[in-house]
């Protein structure tokens, strides 16, 4: 009976330990496969962006936290058109900067076959043309029309930015479909054009330009949006995504969780804009002491992946 009973517990033991090598083996294989989601991969990854304003803040950001995580980033400033096309020729990884449904609509539709939304960073990012509040008649796109005495005092022009911006082809499309035949754009640089516009205002002259929100222009200078009841620059305002080309999930997983987490907020944008653009600060310099004195948001951001 002893050796029966020592016998049987000899086997039980040996069952249990079984199955507690099976338990940890499956255990070590999930760790493995969650482990693997988080795997650095490609360490070396290209970022384009253009130098509007919210774009320079949010690229040097993610740029910055996925540094902290392991990875080396090349920041690269191109045009709105390279921007998209890079990333999805695979030449370039990612970019913070998809104005959808509206701003971006063309480039979307262009590449939305190899380029993935990875998330939606800013919601109700609104543009349009705008005004100094001083033109008092002037409060729609609509006003515009025909108008010859505001349209000889500014010589028949909107003063624009760089011509692959997705902002441009609206104001293209809005001159068609509200009739302003006579209305020309004109391309520059965003640089150039709030130079002017910081002209006009402080001389207190008439001008009309393109612009949006977020941006750090919005609050020093006394400017209002036109309505545009055809809703050629997206009604109430885009969403902002993050896109990757595809296969960065699978070569970076890292990284990709990274910007799965990454958003932004108005507050965020509002206090760092003024301090590159007005202040004339470094962006980089300026991300890097927002991520050192906010650690709670960093800690969300990168909330579950290993930094290095």
């Amino acid at each position: 009976m002893l050796l029966a009973a020592c016998g049987g517990n000899g086997e039980e033991e040996e069952n249990n330990a079984s199955a507690s090598e099976e338990s940890s083996e499956e255990s070590s294989e999930g760790s493995e496969e969650s482990s693997g989601e988080l795997e650095l991969g490609q360490e070396n990854l290209t970022q384009p962006y253009v130098a509007w304003a919210r774009e320079t803040i949010s690229t040097h950001m993610l740029g910055a936290l996925l540094e902290k995580v392991g990875y080396t980033v090349e920041l690269k400033q191109v045009e709105a058109g390279p921007m998209f096309s890079s990333v999805a020729e695979g030449s370039s990884d990612f970019h913070t900067s998809a104005w959808l449904p509206a701003t971006h609509a063309s480039y979307w539709e262009k590449y939305e076959g190899d380029i993935v939304k990875v998330k939606q960073v800013l919601d109700k990012a609104p543009l349009a043309l705008t005004v100094p509040s001083y033109m008092e008649d002037v409060n729609s796109i609509e006003d515009l029309k025909g108008n010859e005495e505001l349209g000889k005092s500014v010589d028949w022009k909107v003063t624009g930015i760089d011509p692959g911006a997705g902002i441009m082809q609206n104001t293209q499309e809005a001159f068609k479909e509200y009739g302003l035949d006579n209305w020309e754009l004109t391309t520059s640089s965003e640089a150039a054009m709030l130079a002017e516009l910081q002209s006009a205002i402080e001389n207190e002259e008439p001008i009309i330009v393109p612009l949006w929100k977020p941006h750090w222009a919005f609050g020093p200078m006394d400017l209002k949006m036109l309505e545009d009841p055809k809703e050629i620059y997206g009604g109430d305002g885009d969403q902002i995504f993050t896109v990757a080309r595809k296969g960065l999930k699978e070569d970076a997983p890292r990284a990709y969780k990274v910007m799965e987490q990454y958003d932004e907020n108005y507050d965020m944008l509002e206090k760092l804009m003024p301090k590159v653009f007005q202040e004339d600060r470094d962006a980089a310099e300026v991300v890097q002491e927002y991520i050192e004195n906010n650690p709670d948001q960093v800690d969300k951001w990168l909330e579950g992946i290993p930094t290095e």
